[in-house]
């Protein structure tokens, strides 16, 4: 548990490496002692080569922790500090794919929660989804070939990709071109409002009425569990690695006179 304000959040993380040889997702819950009651969610799935992907998303990981942790409340703003870290992760991946057998790239899903103010940000394909009062009110939209087409209305299109170029991304850190970074947020926080950071290895296997009952219903850490046995079994042996991260907001205990 972590005190943020007037909430305790209640967070867990969770990896598989599915079927596949490396574990290339990477997943962190990083505090401040800088900033306190601040704190940051972050997944990075990186992908390119056999070596490739693991450093890019450690680069993320990495390059997160630094900026977050020497972040003060006088600093710039949340919003800054996620652009900052989006850039800087970005520039030295693209400088790292000098030296890797195949361009490495990674997806980002950070969030930054504090008080009643939560701010995220996100390239790539790895999914935030926030819920409140058992309903999804947002969740992000993914930077992928077939996603493109289906905002452009050509949705047949979109159906042929998503079965054919699933995996093929049209934004992500270290990409050679510079990347789509979306930000949104809510200063409107209460309690028993739920958010799940997942790489695609997890969400792959879920619609959304499933992960609102899920996580609802279960506390963090029975929620990870059942979400990760429910994607290893659906994977039937050719699972990806997978990465999540669930904080729930919960009131804080009464204080004892």
């Amino acid at each position: 548990m972590i005190g943020v304000s007037s909430f305790k959040v209640n967070v867990c993380v969770a990896q598989h490496i599915g079927d596949r040889q490396e574990q290339q997702d990477r997943v962190a819950i990083i505090t401040s002692p800088r900033n306190p009651g601040a704190l940051l969610a972050i997944v990075a799935d990186g992908m390119g080569g056999r070596t490739g992907g693991r450093i890019a998303a450690d680069q993320v990981v990495a390059t997160a922790e630094n900026l977050f942790k020497d972040m003060t409340e006088r600093d710039s703003t949340f919003r800054d500090m996620l652009l900052h870290l989006a850039a800087e992760a970005h520039t030295v991946i693209r400088l790292s794919a000098i030296s890797a057998e195949k361009e490495p790239h990674s997806t980002l899903c950070a969030l930054i929660v504090k008080k009643n103010y939560a701010i995220w940000a996100h390239a790539g394909d790895s999914r935030l989804y926030f819920f409140r009062g058992g309903r999804l009110i947002h969740r992000t939209e993914d930077h992928t070939y077939a996603e493109q087409l289906r905002l452009e209305g050509r949705h047949e299109d979109a159906e042929l990709a998503a079965a054919r170029y699933k995996n093929i991304l049209v934004s992500a850190l270290g990409i050679n071109k510079k990347p789509k970074i979306v930000i949104n947020e809510d200063s409107t926080l209460r309690e028993g409002d739920i958010f799940l950071l997942t790489s695609d290895g997890l969400w792959a296997y879920f619609e959304d009425d499933e992960l609102v009952e899920i996580l609802h219903q279960l506390p963090p850490r029975e929620a990870s569990e059942r979400l990760v046995t429910l994607a290893r079994e659906r994977g039937e042996g050719r699972g990806d690695n997978l990465s999540l991260a669930i904080i729930k907001l919960e009131p804080q205990p009464k204080s004892r006179r």
